[in-house]
């Protein structure tokens, strides 16, 4: 059998076979640029859908909680003045313009714990990953890694050690942020439940913790 390196030399020029073999591969380029392109686009379309589906989710979130909007249906004249005017707040503050972070629920949070840390004007707070938000809110605040009060706080849902550590370093004023409710309700409903615990706020994206053990124990469901 003849090699087709031989029967090409003896028939065909060698400019011919040369540009053969580019068009070969100028094809095959074609192809895999195509290729790339129909992946980019599915993950392209993948990402607005998910993005459509995240925004459903936070309106059904806030449809299911409509007639829990600013404070109504709240007897307490001083937990409805901290939904009012703390935790729904709209009304655009100074520093809000500096702080915005990469996503939504950042900045969701991140408002949300500037107006807290400007209503609680803490002295002194555990270094936190919304500290721009909160030193925002508090110029006075100092942040430390170890703290012997807490006065306002931040913890993860899921972090019992760290809620168990700041719970031992509570008093009537004290104020902890439990964030990611959603992710764990088995362990908010503790919390709620917990004698430790008197007056609760449930956000849906993180609840707010008041240990006033002189007030009623009482557990709010608000729309954030």
């Amino acid at each position: 059998m003849v090699p087709i390196f031989f029967v090409l030399q003896r028939k065909t020029s060698f400019p011919l076979v040369f540009h053969s073999i580019c068009t070969i591969f100028e094809f095959l380029s074609k192809i895999l640029t195509f290729e790339k392109t129909q992946i980019n686009l599915v993950f392209s379309s993948l990402i607005r859908i998910f993005a459509v589906m995240n925004q459903f989710k936070r309106f059904f979130v806030w449809l299911s909680r409509i007639h829990r909007c600013r404070g109504f249906g709240i007897q307490s004249p001083t937990d409805y003045s901290f939904v009012r005017y703390v935790i729904n707040e709209h009304w655009p503050y100074y520093g809000y313009e500096q702080l915005e972070g990469n996503d939504w629920l950042t900045n969701k949070l991140g408002r949300l714990y500037f107006r807290l840390a400007n209503w609680r004007q803490p002295t002194m707070m555990l270094v936190d990953d919304y500290q721009r938000y909160l030193q925002a809110g508090c110029n006075k605040t100092t942040f430390a890694p170890i703290i012997n009060k807490v006065e306002l706080a931040r913890v993860t849902i899921d972090d019992k050690d760290g809620w168990e550590v700041l719970l031992s370093k509570c008093d009537n004023q004290s104020v902890i942020v439990v964030e990611g409710l959603w992710r764990n309700w088995e362990r908010w409903h503790e919390i709620e439940a917990d004698e430790r615990t008197a007056i609760t706020f449930d956000l849906y994206y993180c609840g707010i913790v008041f240990f006033d053990k002189t007030r009623y124990k009482h557990n709010y469901k608000i729309n954030f």
